[in-house]
């Protein structure tokens, strides 16, 4: 009798093995079957999507999109939200309301939502979380609810080489200049210049470069050393395992 126990727990055991290993290689498929590119938009229509763009699936909400342009190289991760208007099914004109430039990237769980125009520059990197909106609900009217409150909209620009950090928000109105970062969980609103660090709620700068001065206070580790030109994959691994081999004789 355990004999018998043994041979249907190994079983199921088995079984449990397989149906993981097929659930995983069908998600691994549909991850790949369902991302969207400019060979296979699937039924999303953009104003524009560029060379090696690609949308991870499964996407979020998705509407307005021929007011949506985005560049060429964007990397869009999985369930994130990007609208142009209100609502879907509305004219907005002739003029795009969401603009990606090239090698843009929002992480996962992102929304951007576009009721008048949010432009983001090329090679600016978004965390996962990251809100930005160009629409912000009113409140002026104390005896309604705020909800059903027409809200106030104001285009939103983030210059190219920003950095925004996981969690942070970008409301209407902002406008952020060249290579700004903005720490995880700051809300930016207003204007903040060019090579500026930006933390808090509301968000302040905290440092910032200037051609004459640097940087302001200044860093406090060094700048990573770049790795050389022609280095390998494999030269890498060597140096590391050298590295810790090195580190193990002296202890």
């Amino acid at each position: 009798m355990p004999k018998k126990q043994n041979t249907f727990s190994s079983l199921t055991v088995l079984r449990r093995r397989l149906a993981n290993r097929a659930v995983h290689a069908g998600w691994r498929w549909m991850q790949q079957a369902g991302a969207v590119t400019a060979q296979a938009p699937g039924r999303l229509r953009f104003g524009a999507i560029g060379h090696g763009t690609r949308l991870a699936f499964p996407q979020g909400t998705v509407f307005g999109e021929p007011w949506i342009r985005l560049g060429d190289y964007c990397i869009i991760g999985e369930q994130v939200t990007l609208t142009a208007g209100m609502m879907p099914d509305l004219d907005l004109g002739t003029e795009p309301m969401l603009v990606l430039g090239n090698g843009v990237v929002i992480g996962r769980d992102s929304h951007v939502i576009a009721d008048a125009r949010i432009t983001i520059g090329d090679d600016t990197f978004c965390g996962p979380g990251v809100y930005i909106t160009s629409t912000n609900h009113s409140y002026d009217d104390p005896h309604q609810p705020v909800g059903k409150q027409w809200p106030r909209s104001e285009p939103v620009e983030i210059g190219p080489g920003c950095w925004v950090g996981t969690g942070a928000v970008i409301l209407p109105g902002a406008r952020l200049g060249r290579n700004v970062v903005v720490a995880a969980g700051a809300v930016v609103r207003g204007e903040v210049p060019d090579h500026a660090v930006v933390a808090g709620a509301p968000a302040r700068i905290v440092r910032r470069w200037e051609p004459e001065t640097g940087w302001q206070p200044p860093l406090r580790t060094p700048a990573p050393v770049p790795i050389p030109d022609g280095v390998t994959p494999e030269q890498l691994r060597g140096l590391a395992q050298l590295a810790e081999a090195e580190g193990a004789q002296t202890l």
